[in-house]
């Protein structure tokens, strides 16, 4: 991201914003409610266009704070179309995030957290070297919070990049960006 400038509803988000994530790297994306976490993402993820200055980014996977799951279908019913995006199956997916007891149960029958986790499932499908998360902890209890973490590292670990907004820190070696300071 370079030069990248932001107005939404009269009032500047950021400006003249520059960042670079390397291959391997995560970094998370600190600020105030409003101070445009969720925006930079959207841009990123080619989701939001009202801006300007250059965005450079890889293919990528988004979570936003929504699960992108449908609550009339079960987990594996909305991770299955993932499933042609690379390797990995909607089984094996749900199998790490801890809901291999869940995978059939239709998903608005799901605590909120088991509901992210669905979302945080889709990230295992297909290869995409940039993922986006917004707030990737809501819900989740202490478990899920460490499961983030492990799924973070791992990704980063095989050569991926994590561009995340939060206001909770993931514990993982991340570089912090500040908006709205």
């Amino acid at each position: 991201m370079t030069d990248l400038t932001c107005t939404r509803g009269g009032r500047k988000l950021f400006g003249s914003f520059e960042l670079t994530l390397d291959a391997g790297r995560c970094a998370e994306i600190h600020g105030a409610n409003g101070s445009g976490k969720s925006t930079l993402l959207r841009i990123a993820a080619g989701l939001f266009a009202d801006y300007s200055g250059e965005v450079d980014a890889a293919p990528c996977h988004y979570l936003g704070h929504r699960n992108g799951i449908s609550a009339l279908l079960s987990p594996l019913e909305n991770l299955k179309p993932f499933e042609r995006l690379g390797p990995g199956s909607a089984q094996g997916a749900l199998d790490r995030v801890g809901l291999h007891n869940e995978c059939e149960v239709p998903s608005g029958q799901l605590s909120q957290g088991q509901q992210r986790r669905a979302g945080l499932a889709r990230l295992l499908l297909g290869d995409r070297p940039l993922w986006l998360l917004d707030e990737p902890l809501t819900a989740l209890d202490s478990d899920g919070r460490r499961l983030v973490r492990e799924l973070v590292e791992a990704h980063c670990g095989q050569g991926g990049a994590v561009l995340c907004a939060t206001h909770q820190t993931l514990g993982c070696s991340a570089c912090e960006v500040r908006l709205g300071a």
